[in-house]
């Protein structure tokens, strides 16, 4: 096909230039059309359907190849077309077809497809990029979901304990989670860690342990695949060209934007973008005084104590409300007070307008440090949002783990109704955020001020949100099993809301930086501290916390983790299993093993970070000796067209030096050059 396409003129030149007649032209297409029919005829059916396919023709003329495919193929066997003949083709293209409807149905089926392919093309791949980390957290508690439900809720429905509802319900327990659901199967207290008899006995104790460790498992499992090919994509293998201008210029145009307001964003954010990063290779070669320099760190240092000692304060506050609220749980667990069941809302929403204030109180003190990259300032904000959230996670667990447990008989229950309250309670000031900080400021913006203008969605306080409430649902997971429902209507509802507010009250952020490096912070934020910290909750219950003595699946055990431990005795009574009780008994229960374990992990990990670096390295050399290469490319091409000059001048002058040699006359020209 290329041959036969470079028989074709170029533009500009005449069939008679290229000394062919057109019949010769004709003919000569005819034979390389030949050619390739004979080529395709020796490919393999499969290989042969995709080679028409790709060939650059119109659809006339590939079925004129295909057909005469076909006949030579025929003619090679010496079978003429009979039914049957006919029939087995209309059978393989029936096929081939239903394969084809059946991708194309499978992507129609795919969540959210259409619409985020929308919002793409609206908006851009910054801020698209928040919808797809939500889509993926959505997955997560799906599985969650699908999981608990089988092996522990159903298994538990068709045992039936006996439950009981002394309080009737009146609505307001969807927002507290006390009164009616008290003893529901939604929190621990409703399961119990009986056997259930059937053939083979169900072990609830069992199930209920291995269902949230294997649940865990996966999500720590796939976090750590997701971050590390996440980190090589968008650091390791783009680092070098992505900070060049030209590569930003050329190579960095987001071609899924078709809406045209969008494009002139676009845009402006790819030149704001262009001025950062000449901004950034200005400073690095700017020459700050010391004096200006101990400023500027003094202001840092200020404005870090001072968000220091906010989280602090928030902290707290909290921790001290929390002890001074201890006096109602005798009357919200026992009566059907109202008051006292609204009362404990009283934590959730402090926690929550503090997650709301003091993130705008750090973006003031944020604009009083003058960092250099906007970048590092980007990164600043996000780091101590995370302080703020984990810290005020934390001091939640500590009082949940050390002060409640002592006091209340239930205590399972009862955390597991303070997270589902905050995880309500967090859904409604979202959904309250959304009406107040983007559809009233756009009302304002476009109505009254119009000197704010529409505001900017602001992607980085929008998935740090997620993060928090995925958090939540990751400590909840063992008190609550049933959080992932509310987890996945939340998350349901938070796109669509989303997807509305960004179409009618926002506009994309005009300094978006680099949309995939921020997802891989994004996605190492929630490995670390969110999912290892709720692990860590988690394994800290398990193993030391002795359970409740009156409900739940644990209750008569020093340990949750006990139930392993008698476990491994029944299985050490059975002959041939020998084996697995060593290895529960001196590898399991081992804290060596464990050590070496994170060890092991640390090793490889500094052994794949030296990798890294030696490739980085590697490319940056191999990228000096491109432009090095360069260089001496140019350097030749200037030294021959020196040298072709130098020999041009000298063939203009021999001339005259061979005529003075005879003694004649130089030509007419000489003369009238020189006079």
């Amino acid at each position: 096909m290329m041959r036969r396409m470079s028989l074709f003129p170029r533009r500009g030149t005449a069939l008679g230039n290229l000394g062919l007649t057109e019949e010769e032209i004709r003919d000569e297409v005819e034979n390389d059309t030949d050619e390739l029919v004979s080529e395709l005829v020796k490919l393999p059916t499969r290989g042969r359907i995709q080679a028409i396919r790709a060939l650059p023709m119109s659809f006339h003329e590939r079925r004129n190849v295909r057909t005469r495919v076909i006949s030579v193929k025929l003619s090679e066997k010496r079978i003429l077309p009979t039914c049957c003949t006919d029939c087995s083709q209309q059978v393989s293209l029936f096929f081939r077809r239903f394969g084809a409807g059946l991708a194309s149905a499978r992507q129609h089926l795919v969540l959210w497809q259409n619409t985020l392919k929308e919002i793409g093309g609206r908006f851009g791949t910054s801020v698209v990029s928040y919808f797809y980390f939500l889509k993926w957290l959505l997955k997560f508690n799906i599985v969650s979901l699908f999981i608990n439900f089988c092996f522990i809720t159903i298994p538990q429905i068709v045992h039936f304990p006996n439950i009981t509802h002394p309080i009737g319900f009146r609505g307001l327990e969807l927002l507290t989670g006390v009164g009616y659901f008290n003893q529901t199967m939604f929190f621990y207290g409703g399961y119990d860690g009986s056997v259930i008899e059937t053939q083979p006995s169900y072990n609830m104790q069992l199930a209920y342990f291995f269902t949230i460790a294997a649940y865990l498992m996966l999500c720590g499992i796939s976090l750590i695949y997701s971050m590390a090919s996440s980190f090589q994509k968008n650091f390791v293998l783009t680092a070098g060209p992505t900070n060049g201008g030209a590569w930003r210029l050329l190579c960095s145009w987001d071609f899924s934007v078709v809406n045209e307001k969008a494009i002139q964003n676009h845009k402006n954010n790819l030149g704001i973008q262009l001025k950062e990063s000449l901004s950034e290779r200005l400073q690095g070669k700017a020459v700050v005084s010391v004096s200006a320099r101990l400023q500027q760190l003094s202001l840092q240092l200020l404005a870090w104590l001072l968000s220091l000692g906010l989280a602090l304060g928030s902290c707290a506050a909290i921790y001290f409300l929390q002890l001074n609220q201890k006096q109602l749980v005798p009357s919200v667990s026992g009566s059907g007070d109202v008051e006292a069941e609204a009362a404990t809302l009283l934590v959730p929403v402090v926690v929550s307008l503090i997650n709301l204030i003091i993130p705008l109180l750090y973006s003031v003190i944020n604009k009083m440090e003058q960092y250099n990259n906007p970048r590092t300032d980007v990164y600043i904000i996000i780091l101590r949002n995370v302080l703020l959230k984990m810290s005020i996670l934390g001091i939640l667990c500590y009082y949940w783990l050390n002060e409640v447990p002592s006091t209340v008989d239930c205590w399972e229950s009862f955390v597991g109704q303070s997270v589902y309250r905050l995880v309500v309670v967090d859904f409604i000031f979202c959904l309250l955020g959304s009406f107040f900080g983007e559809f009233l400021r756009n009302v304002i913006g476009t109505k009254c001020i119009r000197s704010l203008g529409v505001p900017e969605f602001d992607i980085a306080t929008n998935v740090l949100n997620l993060i928090y409430a995925q958090t939540l649902a990751w400590i909840g997971i063992y008190f609550v099993p049933l959080l992932p429902v509310i987890q996945v209507i939340k998350l349901f509802i938070i796109f669509y809301l989303k997807r509305v507010s960004l179409s009618m009250n926002c506009q994309p952020p005009k300094r978006t930086g680099r949309a995939a490096q921020m997802q891989t912070v994004y996605i190492a934020i929630l490995f670390f501290p969110s999912f290892v910290g709720a692990l860590s909750m988690v394994a800290y219950t398990v193993w030391s916390l002795h359970p409740s003595e009156q409900c739940g699946p644990f209750q008569g055990l020093s340990t949750p983790f006990h139930a392993i431990q008698s476990w491994m005795d029944t299985v050490k009574k059975i002959s041939g299993s020998q084996w697995a009780w060593w290895i529960f008994e001196h590898v399991v229960k081992n804290e060596l093993f464990f050590y070496l374990i994170t060890l092991i992990v640390l090793v490889f990990t500094y052994f794949a970070w030296q990798v890294t670096q030696g490739r980085k390295q590697l490319i940056k050399i191999l990228r000096e000796q491109i432009v090095n290469e360069g260089k001496d490319k140019a350097f030749l091409l200037n030294r021959l067209q020196s040298v072709q000059k130098q020999n041009k001048a000298a063939m203009t002058f021999r001339p005259q030096f061979l005529c003075i040699l005879a003694s004649c006359s130089p030509p007419p020209v000489l003369h009238t050059a020189f006079g």
